[in-house]
């Protein structure tokens, strides 16, 4: 495993498609205090190119090239997020998301797709195992590092203050601990489908359509389709059980969830 350390320079000068000294600024000014980025592809040149304008944004970077040093990689040092190429030797890069998503001490880790298969079918099959989002190659350097920016902000936002419980049937939103039960089993959600559940909750009885929903779940990212949130939705429902039916689908709209909440003080 590979280490590239923020605001170095020099390693990896040749990468190419630097961005100028203002756009530098930008982005080490957005990007997240002292946040783990690993990076994994096969690929050379892509891992020291995305791995150099990581670190020229401020973030600390490792890298792998296989499947399997990634998750000896995420093992050792857990990151904030992973850059994932699907495409790797060994285990793929849907193994990883997999096992990445089932563990429960890495399950909150962001993932960021970046790969060169551009079919819908990958790109739904990736954000339907738990990816926040899903980047084709060729790409623009800069723009990953917003994508990451903009992941790694989502998960560090601060929970909502502890106060009362929302309760939807047999549904409850613990929002203090970010935490989902039904019929007081425990539901785990990943971030995404979290913030999806809570909102569909807090604005239950009001249709909500796909572009509102990308807006206020996946802050409106460039090239995130509403095909996303019909994706996510699905997996919601399915993690809920028979519970999952209070989501209804507005046709041709998008999403509502019915029931009356109610609330409960937390304990």
């Amino acid at each position: 495993m590979r280490e590239c350390k923020g605001r170095g320079g020099g390693r990896n000068r040749d990468a190419g498609g630097l961005p100028g000294a203002r756009g530098e600024a930008i982005l080490r000014a957005m990007a997240e205090p002292e946040a783990h980025v690993l990076v994994v592809d096969d690929e050379r040149d892509i891992t020291a190119l995305v791995a150099y304008h990581l670190a020229k944004a401020g973030y600390r970077v490792t890298t792998a090239g296989t499947g399997v040093a990634a998750l000896d990689a995420v093992a050792t040092e857990t990151p904030d997020l992973i850059v994932l190429d699907l495409m790797l030797p060994g285990r793929n890069g849907y193994d990883v998301l997999a096992e990445v998503r089932r563990r429960a001490e890495t399950r909150e880790i962001g993932v960021i797709v970046l790969t060169a298969r551009r079919d819908e079918t990958d790109r739904i099959k990736g954000l339907a195992g738990g990816a926040d989002d899903y980047l084709t190659k060729p790409f623009s350097p800069e723009e990953l590092v917003l994508r990451v920016g903009a992941v790694l902000r989502r998960l560090r936002a601060p929970a909502t203050a502890a106060g009362p419980l929302i309760r939807v049937g047999p549904i409850a939103i613990d929002r203090g601990a970010h935490s989902v039960t039904v019929n007081s089993a425990p539901v785990p959600l990943t971030p995404i489908e979290y913030r999806l559940l809570l909102l569909l909750v807090e604005r239950r009885g009001r249709v909500q359509s796909r572009p509102q929903l990308l807006e206020s779940v996946w802050e409106s990212q460039p090239d995130i389709q509403t095909r996303t949130v019909d994706m996510h939705v699905q997996r919601l429902r399915s993690k809920l059980g028979a519970a999952g039916g209070v989501i209804e689908t507005v046709r041709g709209f998008g999403y509502r969830l019915r029931g009356e909440g109610t609330r409960g003080r937390s304990k």
